[in-house]
């Protein structure tokens, strides 16, 4: 399951069983920690899931400012969870992701309004592809 954590959101997408194709779930309106991770809990439960990567929103340069340390705190809170305690929880470099993300939805001729409910489930799909294709690259190399 793909994460990308913003302040008043958190899109998520999720996988195919075999790993190959990320796709857009849900955007969960963020409320408070203990909520938002027991919907990210039905969420994973319901799904199956066997893993999160979690959007790491890197500054340009490479560095890490307050909004990636935010997204390192949320993932040490959700790995203390019962529900997340056996999941493993991996970071991917999402620069640029909700730019392409929208980009997308322009393409493909989506209303404002559309493009406001979905921008981040499609961005957390980004993320998700983006470590689905690295894993592939590494069992093939």
């Amino acid at each position: 399951m793909g994460l990308d954590l913003g302040t008043k959101t958190i899109g998520v997408a999720v996988s195919d069983r075999i790993l190959s194709a990320a796709t857009p779930l849900e955007t969960v309106k963020r409320k408070k920690f203990t909520l938002d991770a027991a919907r990210l809990a039905e969420l994973a439960q319901a799904r199956e899931i066997g893993g999160l990567i979690l959007g790491l929103p890197r500054n340009m340069d490479g560095s890490e400012g307050p909004r990636a340390q935010s997204t390192r705190a949320f993932a040490r809170n959700l790995s203390h969870l019962p529900a997340f305690a056996d999941l493993p929880i991996a970071y991917w470099d999402e620069r640029l992701s909700t730019v392409a993300a929208e980009r997308a939805l322009l393409e493909a001729d989506t209303t404002r309004k559309r493009r406001a409910e979905v921008i981040d489930a499609v961005a957390a799909g980004y993320i998700l592809q983006g470590a689905l294709d690295r894993l592939r690259h590494l069992r093939e190399g």
